[in-house]
């Protein structure tokens, strides 16, 4: 059973989620209300992703001393101002800077909200904790989504981020009521934290994270055309694949959490990255069959998704000194491999290959994530126990080959 102190992560992560990928479903409707071109549009996704990238860090390093309950209640205040600065936004100019600052406590509120997760969780259940927080982001997909899609179709998109702000500031009343209070980590301040990134594990780590989850965006920005194109789905079949893919992530992101609490993190990082090369070479080969690729819909998603978990503990045991900053960059990690992906998977199609294309680039990008996992195993196995300040021994995780 779901503790109820875990419900407020999990809701401010539908809000989140909702907030960044309902905008592929609306783009269009934005472009029509504020008299701009859908290529401008498409701006606004980028600068939302900025904010990610950007927000991440600076604000868990900024609040570092606070209690983490606190930080977890303005991230969603400031959520909340944000989307509603977004609904209001008379013109492109000004959108844009709301869209930013909106995407500033995206990744700050996963960071903080996976160590409270741990913290709240029974022993040995933590990634199991944190895939609560990342139910609600896959949830969105689910049901926000496809709702704020079509509220933005048939009413108004600004209706849509006025919801968003209304499940912010709902999520940060629930967070004050149900999540109890903790000291903050001891923190040196700002310039004493940031000494986490000379730990070559934090870095391999964010590797990791940044190019073995490209692979999945390198699939998924270009997964309508693939679909329409090379499996001849019909147009308004696409919506229904899409709420496919989001069931699969929200029972991938359990079932990550689950394997992540059975065997150490990287090991499970490692499985879910080879497993991702895997189906991701099969999106390409099975390209034309429908029932494959319905399949396969389903599974890239579960096993994207259910990266989340081990991907946040590996990140908060390489960051032990400054665990909210370390464990926030994760969705940095996330949004660049979102951007690489991107990138690099559209550069066969403009080199004229067909959509099948994207997925040899995107198995590349897991495949390549599978070798760092392999490297990062064996810088482990090379190290000798580390000893914490607190004068515990960490005993280094014990991988079988």
């Amino acid at each position: 059973m779901i503790k109820k102190s875990l419900l407020p992560l999990a809701l401010g992560g539908f809000g989140i989620g909702m907030t960044e990928f309902v905008m592929m479903g609306i783009l269009p409707d934005i472009a029509t209300g504020l008299s701009i071109t859908i290529p401008q549009a498409g701006y606004l996704i980028t600068a939302y992703a900025l904010g990610v990238v950007v927000g991440a860090p600076t604000l868990v390093s900024l609040l570092a001393k606070r209690p983490p309950r606190s930080v977890l209640i303005w991230f969603m205040l400031m959520f909340a101002v944000f989307n509603a600065l977004s609904a209001l936004a008379p013109n492109f100019g000004l959108m844009l800077v709301s869209r930013f600052l909106a995407g500033l406590p995206h990744g700050a509120f996963f960071g903080v909200g996976a160590v409270v997760a741990r913290r709240l969780a029974d022993e040995g259940k933590a990634a199991a904790a944190m895939a609560t927080m990342f139910t609600g982001l896959t949830l969105a997909n689910v049901l926000g989504v496809p709702l704020g899609t079509w509220l933005g179709h048939n009413m108004s998109w600004r209706l849509v981020f006025l919801i968003v702000a209304g499940i912010g500031l709902l999520t940060a009343v629930s967070l004050k009521q149900l999540v109890p209070h903790f000291d903050a980590h001891p923190s040196g301040g700002f310039m004493k934290d940031l000494k986490i990134f000379r730990s070559p594990g934090l870095w391999m780590a964010l590797a990791i994270t940044s190019i073995g989850t490209g692979g999945f965006f390198a699939w998924f920005s270009y997964i309508a055309p693939l679909l329409t194109d090379l499996s001849r789905f019909a147009p308004g079949q696409i919506p229904m694949i899409m709420t496919v893919v989001g069931v699969g992530m929200t029972v991938g992101v359990t079932a990550g959490g689950r394997l992540a609490d059975r065997v150490a993190p990287l090991r499970a990082v490692l499985i879910l990255l080879a497993t991702m090369t895997l189906l991701l070479l099969l999106n390409g080969l099975l390209a034309t069959s429908q029932p494959a690729m319905l399949a396969l819909a389903f599974l890239t998603g579960a096993n994207a998704l259910a990266l989340g978990p081990p991907i946040q503990m590996l990140l908060i045991d390489h960051s032990r000194e400054a665990e909210m900053l370390g464990s926030s960059l994760g969705q940095s990690g996330f949004n660049i491999g979102n951007a690489t992906g991107a990138f690099l998977g559209g550069i066969p199609l403009t080199l004229g290959y067909s959509y099948a294309a994207p997925q040899w680039v995107a198995a590349g990008l897991a495949a390549t994530g599978v070798l760092l996992s392999l490297a990062m195993l064996a810088m482990r196995r090379a190290q000798p126990p580390q000893v914490h300040a607190a004068g515990a021994v960490h005993v280094r995780e014990t991988e079988s080959a």
